[in-house]
């Protein structure tokens, strides 16, 4: 904006905690690399902070060029919630994911271009711009993590990795290899348990039954299912020539419901 590259707009913190943290990153700006920059940003007269649920809300009965920086829990929780349903629909918005998103989240799903989603009980068309920054978070990547390691080799029982999905798991151990031995690399599963030795012997405990599959952790699930269906039957409804045309839809999904076990 600065630049004349964009047009001057407001820039909406839509989030409590961010605004009490971005108050002690200006607190400390002079210890930190650029914190000049950073001072001036938050002090912008384009940038504004919100409080209240009222604050929140009246933001989007703004019009015309505005900026939503909102709180995300992958889309599941938080204010971003909200301003999703008041702008998914919207040919002329953007909604810019920063970071990744786990599969089964909300994020991931417009992500993975849903047309429509549910929010809140509520069915919301997706016409908005989806996008992702990737390069937006304060994680270390695979290269820094192996750094890391390196630098307090050489590893005397064991390395876990969790946190992860298992192509992203795989490619660190891979990464590992060479560096530390394959059979002192533990990839934990949903349910196991570790008694760590004195002597650097490990005993796992296998709980059983396991809560999940292997296969059903991180991926989508019959929520989704659910999700998608209603979806799918609202829009086949509302699609329906007439009255006679949607309560023949209807008709139809009770048979399938009363011969479930047929």
């Amino acid at each position: 904006m600065q630049a004349g590259q964009v047009p001057s707009a407001p820039v909406f913190v839509d989030s409590p905690l961010a605004t009490r943290a971005s108050a002690i990153f200006e607190r400390h700006a002079k210890e930190i690399e650029q914190g000049d920059v950073l001072r001036q940003a938050l002090n912008s007269k384009e940038l504004r902070f919100t409080e209240t649920v009222e604050q929140s809300k009246a933001i989007n009965r703004l019009s015309g060029f505005f900026v939503v920086i909102a709180a995300s829990g992958m889309c599941d929780a938080g204010r971003i919630r909200h301003h999703l349903k008041a702008n998914l629909w919207r040919r002329n918005a953007t909604v810019m994911m920063a970071g990744y998103q786990a599969q089964g989240s909300l994020g991931r799903i417009l992500l993975d271009g849903a047309q429509r989603v549910r929010i809140q009980g509520e069915e919301v068309d997706v016409k908005a711009r989806i996008s992702l920054f990737e390069l937006y978070s304060g994680h270390a990547d695979a290269s820094e993590l192996v750094a890391w390691l390196k630098a307090r080799t050489p590893v005397r029982q064991r390395v876990f990795l969790t946190h992860g999905e298992d192509a992203g798991l795989g490619g660190l151990r891979g990464r590992l290899a060479g560096l530390i031995p394959h059979d002192k690399i533990i990839i934990p599963r949903l349910d196991d348990a570790f008694q760590l030795t004195p002597s650097g012997s490990l005993v796992v405990e296998l709980n059983e039954p396991r809560r999940l599959k292997s296969e059903k952790i991180a991926h989508l699930d019959w929520h989704n299912d659910l999700a998608r269906l209603l979806l799918d039957v609202n829009q086949a409804v509302s699609a329906a020539a007439d009255e006679r045309g949607r309560a023949a839809i209807i008709r139809r999904m009770r048979r399938a419901l009363e011969n479930k076990d047929a």
